[in-house]
């Protein structure tokens, strides 16, 4: 118990740690990647307005030193206004990117290729570009390293400008290389603090838990002997009356079964969830004892006029506590006869998948079983109808030792409705054990 439930909190901590590293992580790194392409995109709209130059900027002269206040102040009104005329774009972005362009006519012949403003492509390349970037069919995107734009120039012919890209994807990449093998790192450090410091938080609350366990194993049996004496008192008294049907006897008697039954119920729960018991487990014919359990429950549903059907699949042999896995099939008949209305039916379905063996219980419902209660289901002392424990007699904890006895063999229990007018149970169970 305590090392499943110190694992479950590492494994629950480490999730939480790595979604949030991948919120963070990605959020950042699609915010870099969104900026590297949205200053490309600026860089060749204006490229694109301008048949894949630069306006007022390429083949500038130098300027003569010194230079005089009115040449310098002219010179700053020239570069404000040039920013402004082109989106807030840098005035170094003429000087700083590297581009080239291809000019194709309708039928595809090439009419002008421009690369002197880059020295990593030549003009057959740049023309191989051109044509995957028509091919591609779209109007922009990458390839390799380099965002292009598909555009009409002003004569009237197919434009495609490049722009590299490449120092601003390489600083994307390294950067987002670096973030994901710190957080890797950082990972594995709390990984390391989490293994440590792990059995000491969780130590506690598994104390806890076999102490109540514990205690209701230890009560229930202290219980057991005044419910007797009073049972046997009820008997004393039942003689010395003249009346032996008393209501006030016959109340007793009957209040004294039923908290005997639940201390029984209680016990047995505690130590089905203690897996205790391997030293029970064997081979048996579980065809057989499902049939043999199911014929105790026929008349019954004969009673309430409820249509009993059974489908066990003969020959099949189960690995684990027969006496086990005649109560958890007596649970779940017992909780369909009873919840069943006159008239229901009850489906009992025994049969092998694979390597597991499947135990199904199927019945209409009297009383509305909502879908949000199936998650509950298995609770102790959890009712879909908290009413109907009086006219059933039940406590609510049968599912509850059903679900551990299904545990018990490693196994899975679910609940399932259709309609929430029926009750489906399923038990599934390894049929050699794991």
């Amino acid at each position: 118990m305590f090392k499943k439930l110190r694992l479950r909190f590492i494994a629950l901590t480490m999730l939480s740690l790595l979604l949030v590293l991948l919120v963070i992580l990605g959020g950042i790194n699609l915010v870099n990647y969104r900026n590297v392409v949205q200053q490309a995109d600026d860089v060749l709209a204006v490229l694109a307005e301008n048949d894949g130059s630069f306006p007022g900027r390429d083949g500038m002269q130098p300027m003569p030193f010194p230079q005089d206040d009115g040449t310098a102040a002219e010179d700053l009104k020239q570069n404000s206004d040039w920013r402004h005329d082109h989106g807030g774009l840098s005035v170094e972005a003429p000087y700083e990117s590297r581009y080239f362009s291809v000019r194709l006519a309708e039928d595809g012949s090439v009419n002008y290729v421009d690369t002197v403003r880059i020295a990593a492509v030549d003009m057959d390349s740049a023309v191989e570009y051109a044509e995957q970037a028509l091919a591609s069919g779209k109007e922009r995107g990458f390839l390799d390293d380099y965002r292009f734009v598909v555009t009409a120039s002003s004569e009237g012919d197919t434009l495609v400008i490049f722009l590299d890209c490449g120092r601003n994807l390489g600083t994307f990449r390294t950067f987002l290389l670096a973030s994901v093998g710190m957080a890797a790192a950082g990972c594995l450090a709390v990984l390391l603090l989490v293994v440590l410091f792990s059995g000491r938080i969780v130590r506690p609350v598994a104390e806890s838990y076999e102490k109540q366990k514990r205690f209701i194993t230890d009560a229930g049996h202290e219980i057991k002997t005044p419910l007797a004496i009073i049972d046997a008192d009820a008997d004393v008294l039942e003689m010395d009356l003249e009346d032996e049907n008393n209501e006030w006897l016959q109340d007793i008697r009957r209040q004294t079964k039923r908290l005997t039954e639940l201390t029984n119920d209680l016990v047995y729960l505690s130590r089905m969830e203690e897996q205790q018991n391997s030293a029970n487990l064997v081979d048996f014919p579980v065809s057989d004892l499902v049939s043999e359990t199911a014929q105790g429950f026929q008349s019954r549903a004969l009673q309430k006029e409820q249509i009993f059907n059974q489908n066990i699949q003969p020959m099949l042999t189960l690995h684990g506590d027969e006496k086990a896995i005649r109560q958890l099939t007596s649970i779940l008949l017992d909780n369909a006869v009873k919840y069943t209305p006159e008239g229901g039916r009850i489906d009992l379905d025994l049969e092998q998948q694979g390597r597991n063996i499947v135990l199904t219980v199927y019945n209409d419902s009297a009383s509305p079983v909502p879908k949000e209660s199936m998650t509950k289901l298995f609770d102790r002392f959890y009712r879909t109808d908290p009413s109907r424990s009086s006219s059933t007699g039940g406590h609510g904890i049968g599912l509850s030792i059903a679900k551990a006895v299904v545990q018990a063999h490693k196994g899975k229990i679910t609940a399932s409705t259709a309609d929430e007018k029926s009750l489906k149970i399923t038990a599934i169970l390894p049929a050699e054990g794991k």
